[in-house]
C-alpha cells in the first residue's frame, strides 16, 4: 500500500484518486478551492464535473498542501497545465526526498517552451518527475470504464513499481522510457483535437476527421522525433491512442471547444462554454514556436493558431489545408 496525495480536485484528479483507492492505497485529494474542498467533504461527490459518482468515505479531502504533502510516497499533479508551475513552487517548501511526482496534466508552457516535467523539476529542483497519458477521459475512469495507459519513468524499477500501483483489471498500465515523447504526443494531440471540433462544428464528414487524425499524427511525429522523441511512442498510446479519443468524444473539452468555434463562436466564447480549461488553445503558440525553433512543417496547427488568434474563419483556414502544394504522403519513400 502507497501513501499517495492528488493534487487536483477536477474531474481527472478525482477520478485517479477514486482509481487508486479502489487498488487499495491511502488517498488524500488536495484542492485551492475551498469551496471544492467542502463539496467533496461534505457531499462526497464532484458534482460539476462527475455528477452522480460517488467518492469513497476512505477518500481524505484537504486544502492544506502541507497536511496533503507530508509523509506521501507519491504526489499526483493533477492540476491545470496553465497552474503547474505555481502548483510546483507552492509544494517545493514541503516535498520531501525521494517522493514521487507524477504529472498527468497534459500541455507545453507558451512562454518558456518547458514541458510540464521540466517545469516541476525547475520549480522543485531534486524531484523525482514521471508522467501518465494516454486515451483516459476522467468521465470514463471514474465509471470503470476499461482503460489503457503510459507511465514514463527515466528508472526502469521505478516504472514497474507505478505501473502496479495503478494497474486493476480495468485500468491497464503500459510502461516507457520516453518521457518527452509521451508529454510531446499528450500536448499537441489537444491542438489536432480542436481543429477535428472545428471540422465538426463545420459539418463535415468522417472522410475529413479520418484525414485531419491520420494528418495530425503525422505532424505530431514529425516534430516529436525532431525534439528527441521515439516514432514508436507516437504510434502508441500517448500518441495516435490519445489523439483518436480526445478527436472523437464528446468528452473532449478541446474537441468541444472547436465544434463552437467551427458553428461562428470566438475562441473565448467557446472557452466560456466548455466551462474547463481548454488545454489546446494554451499548447497552440507554444507548438508553432516549438515548430519554428525545430524546422519542422506543421499545417494543421498553424491553420489552429489562425482561427484561434487572429480571427481566420475555420472554412477558410480548412481550405488553405487543401489548397497547400501537392505532396507525397512519405518523403522517404521513392520510386525505383
Amino acid at each position: 500500500m502507497k501513501k499517495i496525495s492528488v493534487l487536483g480536485a477536477g474531474s481527472w484528479g478525482t477520478a485517479l484518486a477514486m482509481l487508486l483507492d479502489e487498488n487499495g492505497h491511502e488517498v488524500t485529494i488536495w484542492s485551492i478551492d475551498e469551496k471544492e474542498v467542502e463539496m467533496l467533504s461534505k457531499e462526497r461527490e464532484q458534482k460539476d464535473k462527475l455528477p452522480g459518482i460517488r467518492l469513497s468515505e476512505r477518500i481524505q479531502v484537504t486544502n492544506s498542501l502541507e497536511e496533503a504533502m507530508k509523509g506521501r510516497d507519491i504526489l499526483v499533479f493533477a492540476v491545470p497545465s496553465v497552474f503547474v508551475r505555481s502548483t510546483a513552487r507552492s509544494v517545493a517548501p514541503y516535498y520531501e526526498k525521494g517522493q514521487i511526482i507524477i504529472d498527468v496534466a497534459k500541455g507545453i508552457e507558451e512562454k518558456t517552451l518547458m514541458r510540464l516535467s521540466e517545469i516541476i523539476e525547475d520549480e522543485i529542483p531534486g524531484s523525482i518527475v514521471c508522467v501518465l497519458s494516454g486515451p483516459s477521459h476522467a468521465e470514463e475512469v471514474a465509471r470503470r470504464i476499461p482503460t489503457t495507459v503510459v507511465i514514463g519513468a527515466e528508472d526502469h524499477s521505478m516504472a514497474k513499481d507505478l505501473q502496479h500501483v495503478f494497474s486493476n483489471g480495468w485500468f491497464r498500465v503500459y510502461t516507457s522510457p520516453d518521457i518527452l515523447g509521451i508529454e510531446l504526443g499528450g500536448a499537441l494531440k489537444n491542438v489536432i483535437a480542436l481543429a477535428a471540433g472545428i471540422c465538426d462544428g463545420l459539418e463535415y464528414g468522417d472522410n475529413t476527421k479520418a484525414a485531419l487524425i491520420t494528418r495530425g499524427i503525422a505532424e505530431l511525429s514529425r516534430l516529436g522525433v525532431a525534439m528527441g522523441g521515439k516514432p514508436e511512442t507516437f504510434s502508441g498510446l500517448s500518441g495516435i491512442g490519445d489523439l483518436i479519443v480526445t478527436c472523437t468524444s464528446s468528452h473532449s473539452r478541446n474537441h468541444n471547444a472547436g465544434v463552437l468555434m467551427g458553428q461562428g463562436k470566438t475562441m473565448q466564447e467557446a472557452m466560456d462554454a466548455v466551462k474547463m480549461v481548454v488545454e489546446g488553445v494554451y499548447s497552440a503558440k507554444a507548438a508553432l514556436l516549438l515548430a519554428t525553433k525545430y524546422n519542422v512543417e506543421i499545417p494543421i496547427i498553424e491553420q489552429v493558431n489562425e482561427v484561434l488568434f487572429y480571427n481566420k474563419s475555420a472554412k477558410d483556414a480548412v481550405s488553405d489545408l487543401f489548397l497547400r502544394d501537392a505532396k507525397r504522403e512519405h518523403e522517404d519513400l521513392s520510386w525505383h
